[in-house]
C-alpha cells in the first residue's frame, strides 16, 4: 500500500494544477505524489509542491482521505490531501527529471473551468465551497468526483 498527498493553493478564485498524464483519462491533476519512507505527510507534501510547482508552500488542514484501489493491478493508494498556503518559491520552477510521467505546466485555473479540464462538476462545487466536511474519510476517489 503506498500513501500520496497532495495539495490544493486556491488563490484569488483559481486552483494550481499540473499539466499532467493521470492513471484516468485526466491531463491535469493536483501537485503532488508518493510519501517517501522515513518521510512525515507535511514533509512529503511541501517537498512535491517544490519539485513539481517551483512554489514554498505551508501545509494547512487536511481536507479529504482516500482510497484508490485497483485491483486487477494489486494496487491500493491512500490519498490525502491537503490544503495548502503560498510561503515563497517561484512559480513554473519545476525540478527536472523528477517525476516518471514529465510535467508539461503548471498554472492556475479557475474553479468554475475544473469541468472542462477532467474534474468533476462535484469536485469543482466541493472547491468552489471550501470543502465543508474537511478532514473526512471520503471512501473511493470516485465519492469526491475524482
Amino acid at each position: 500500500m503506498d500513501t500520496r498527498v497532495t495539495g490544493l493553493l486556491v488563490e484569488d478564485g483559481q486552483v494550481l494544477l499540473l499539466d499532467q498524464d493521470t492513471d484516468g483519462p485526466r491531463r491535469w491533476s493536483l501537485p503532488g505524489g508518493r510519501v517517501e519512507e522515513g518521510e512525515t505527510l507535511g514533509g512529503a507534501l511541501v517537498r512535491e509542491m517544490r519539485e513539481e510547482t517551483g512554489i514554498d508552500v505551508e501545509v494547512g488542514r487536511l481536507l479529504y482521505v482516500c482510497d484508490h484501489i485497483v485491483p486487477e493491478k494489486g494496487l491500493h493508494v491512500i490519498h490525502m490531501t491537503f490544503e495548502v498556503r503560498r510561503v515563497g518559491g517561484a512559480l513554473g520552477e519545476i525540478a527536472e527529471g523528477i517525476d516518471t510521467r514529465p510535467i508539461r505546466g503548471v498554472e492556475f485555473v479557475k474553479t468554475g473551468d475544473l469541468p472542462q479540464l477532467g474534474f468533476s462538476e462535484r469536485f469543482a462545487e466541493l472547491v468552489k465551497n471550501g470543502f465543508p466536511g474537511a478532514g473526512s474519510y471520503m471512501g473511493p476517489k470516485s465519492a469526491i468526483g475524482l
